[in-house]
């Protein structure tokens, strides 16, 4: 018998988990990015230390479905703070909530390596400023665990 996903986000995370991150541009130019909006919660800079989550709100969540992927995160809200610790090398950074996303359930599946540590689907997108504090922009996307601040 197939077991069926919840609707609902769930309630709490309830330890740290792993998966890749990606980063994106918000907000003021910096670095490798021109102007753009200032994300969901309205306070997002790509040179500040800040990230997307997939369950800010009911209408986040309804966008990304991580569960899709069969991950379960908890909802945080605009502000919340993640430690996001690089599986390639062990460097990390605590970031907060500022916008939603990224939309895991377009890449249920996706793998991302360095060396024989690979973590799968993308949970979490980070500013530059924040992504260039555990890996090179060049690199794209890595491996990473996830856990509250």
């Amino acid at each position: 018998m197939a077991r069926s996903k919840s609707p609902d986000p769930p309630a709490d995370l309830l330890g740290p988990v792993t998966g890749e991150v990606s980063w994106f541009c918000c907000g003021t130019a910096w670095g490798p990015c021109s102007s753009t909006g200032k994300g969901a919660c309205g306070t997002c800079n790509s040179g500040s230390l800040q990230h997307a989550w997939p369950n800010t709100s009911d209408a986040c969540w309804a966008i990304t479905r991580p569960d899709s992927c069969g991950v379960s995160l908890s909802r945080r809200t605009c502000g919340f703070r993640h430690q996001i610790t690089s599986l390639c090398g062990g460097g990390s950074v605590v970031t907060a909530i500022a916008d939603c996303g990224p939309q895991t359930d377009l890449f249920c599946g996706e793998r991302s390596c360095c060396g024989a540590t690979c973590a799968s689907n993308r949970l979490i997108d980070l500013t530059p400023a924040a992504y260039s504090q555990i890996a090179s922009l060049s690199s794209g996307l890595r491996p990473v665990e996830i856990s509250t601040a």
